[in-house]
């Protein structure tokens, strides 16, 4: 869990980290969340002389933003968790509950990567891979709370059989897991990963560069899609595959290019916020909060778990 003391302008006045603990079980994972909020709401009383009066929190798995509540995540195994109310009846002020994803992309697209972007992608290549959909200022959640879910494109048909309950996923061939464990079984080794993947494409390893081409390619696939749907001006490219730079970004650039036919080609550009991006995006929703109330505050609450 990641949490923050966030201004006005998205600037982190104090940040924190602790194990969600998710092993003790959801029931857990909950008062984890109440505890590490209620230790911040004090951080905040004790260094900036009164505590922050929203609070944002976003969590993974299915959300449903307008009721507050957490409504499955397989992770931390919990379902129906009335989060907000907890949260609220803990801290006594409005709480703002969003999803993961979703809050990072919020924050990548007001003060990170897609500052000033009318229209954005926000994909993030982790151990899954979601997105967020972002239209002047604010993240689509769609009529249903799904709306990004770009790993469950279909781009292998008949592909690898996907958790979801489809074959050939997007994130069955382009996630930081599916490439650490496509190149373990590569390279013969059960404890590599993307990261070493990566390594391996720059020292000019012709399995890892096999290995990295399929990822990239199916990748290219799953935006060129996406990017025909929804004509984003900047696809921004975040979580650990992103963390190989120009390895991962220059064939990727070149394969997207080479797909585009009447579409108009975005910018495709790394995150700026890295792992900070879901807590800044959790205490943006909490400012965004006050300011729908109209009262004013020196600073937010903002929590992700993961």
């Amino acid at each position: 869990m990641k949490a923050a003391l966030v201004g006005a302008d998205g600037t982190l006045l104090h940040r924190a980290r602790r194990s969600t603990g998710r092993e003790r079980g959801p029931d857990s994972v909950v008062a984890d969340i109440l505890d590490f909020a209620a230790d911040l709401r004090a951080h905040g009383i004790e260094h900036y002389g009164e505590p922050a009066r929203a609070a944002g929190v976003a969590v993974p798995g299915i959300i449903d933003e307008a009721e507050g509540l957490a409504v499955y995540s397989a992770n931390l195994g919990w379902r129906d968790v009335p989060l907000r109310a907890r949260l609220t009846e803990r801290l006594g002020v409005p709480v703002a509950l969003g999803h993961d994803v979703r809050a990072g992309g919020l924050a990548e697209g007001r003060i990170g990567a897609g500052r000033g972007t009318d229209r954005f992608l926000f994909v993030p290549l982790g151990t899954g891979i979601a997105g967020a959909i972002g239209i002047d200022g604010r993240v689509e959640a769609g009529a249903h709370g799904f709306a990004g879910e770009i790993g469950h494109i279909v781009v292998r048909p008949g592909g690898a059989p996907c958790p979801c309950g489809q074959r050939g996923c997007l994130e069955r061939f382009a996630s930081a897991s599916a490439v650490s464990e496509a190149w373990a079984a590569a390279c013969g080794d059960p404890g590599a990963d993307a990261a070493d993947c990566a390594e391996a494409v720059a020292a000019g390893d012709a399995r890892a560069r096999a290995v990295w081409q399929e990822a990239v390619d199916a990748l290219a696939d799953g935006l060129v899609t996406a990017l025909t749907l929804l004509d984003p001006r900047t696809l921004i490219i975040g979580g650990g595959l992103a963390e190989a730079g120009e390895t991962l970004f220059t064939p990727l650039r070149e394969a997207v290019r080479r797909r585009v036919t009447f579409q108009k080609l975005p910018s495709l550009v790394p995150a700026a916020l890295g792992d900070t991006a879901g807590c800044l995006g959790a205490g943006l929703l909490a400012w965004d909060l006050l300011e729908t109330a109209g009262s004013p505050a020196p600073s937010a609450l903002s929590e992700v778990t993961a």
